[in-house]
């Protein structure tokens, strides 16, 4: 790919995307249709399928940008990605129209997301490593949180809201059937590895012709490609009314992505940082606790609080392409 310019590069990032946000798609409905098959309740379905499908091109990229040894990318893009759908998506979305939040979302979910991110911080911000034991720790805490909610709901400590509940699964091209599930099921995991890989080495020859880092591209360019199945959930969301849904779908994400996606990463492939990763653990953590705050204060998110997020995650774009690191 050393051969193709720069523009060409950016096009195939672009194709990337869109690849990202179809396969991912496919994850989602197919497996989806499989378990609704199975019998396993909707519930389920919305705390494991719908959690790991908007989840899987983070996790396409960080674990075959870990296998290639671009570690930078694969760290870089689980920071950068919580860090858009915190600033860009839930800010924006609150920009439309205020974004109410409760009790639970805030002293249980968010505070989750600040747990969760404090301890990517510890394991990683003084010695620049996740290393297995990082990984299986963060993994299990991921575990831990599943089980709460699992547990509030079954034992109705939490309200069911009918916005809270999951649509009717979309039938799959061809319908829904016992041949073409796993068929797509298979072709939306193929479609975000492969449009993974093309991401990874794109925005790296991106990196090398602007003069910027791995780590720069990967929390900016990367994470925006990664962050489409979340920004398309939340834009759903707001289409139809449902902006309670916005902030637990954002959160939710920004939850599975540290603990699920990097702890399963980390165990399988020990990765070492960048030294500016420093500055965008810094800046995640930031935004994180401006994020639960803006939650709590009237419980909701304020248009003037979302553009807040947006314009402090502008600034981290900014301040990330200005410093031209590597």
């Amino acid at each position: 790919m050393q051969a193709i310019p720069p523009w060409g590069h950016a096009a195939i990032i672009l194709a990337t995307f869109f690849a990202i946000a179809v396969g991912a798609k496919y994850v989602v409905d197919a497996a989806a249709a499989i378990a609704q098959r199975m019998g396993v309740s909707q519930l389920v379905i919305g705390l494991t399928v719908v959690a790991f499908g908007t989840s899987a091109p983070e996790f396409g990229v960080t674990l075959v940008a870990a296998f290639e040894g671009r570690d930078s990318i694969s760290v870089g893009n689980i920071v950068g990605s919580n860090i858009f759908n915190l600033g860009f998506i839930l800010g924006g979305a609150a920009l439309f129209r205020a974004i109410p939040t409760d009790r639970i979302l805030v002293w249980r979910d968010s505070t989750t997301l600040i747990g969760a991110t404090a301890l990517l911080f510890l394991f990683t911000a003084f010695d620049l490593y996740l290393g297995v034991l990082d990984g299986a720790l963060l993994f299990a805490a991921l575990g831990a949180y599943l089980t709460v909610v699992w547990k509030a709901r079954k034992d109705g400590f939490e309200p069911t809201d009918p916005d809270d509940e999951m649509e009717e699964v979309e039938e799959l091209p061809g319908g829904n059937s016992r041949l073409t599930e796993p068929l797509f099921l298979l072709v939306g995991f193929c479609l975000v590895g492969l449009a993974s890989h093309f991401l990874i080495e794109s925005a790296s020859q991106l990196a090398l012709h602007f003069g910027v880092s791995e780590w720069v591209i990967a929390v900016t360019v990367v994470a925006a490609g990664t962050s489409v199945p979340e920004l398309a959930t939340v834009l759903a969301g707001v289409a139809r009314g449902h902006m309670a849904l916005s902030a637990g779908n954002v959160i939710g994400s920004d939850i599975f992505n540290v603990l699920g996606v990097l702890g399963l990463a980390g165990m399988i492939q020990p990765m070492a940082l960048a030294p500016e990763a420093r500055m965008s653990l810094l800046a995640l953590s930031g935004m994180v606790l401006v994020v639960a705050l803006t939650m709590r204060t009237g419980w909701r998110v304020s248009r003037f609080e979302g553009a807040v997020l947006l314009v402090l995650a502008l600034i981290r774009w900014v301040m990330d392409f200005a410093s031209r690191s590597g």
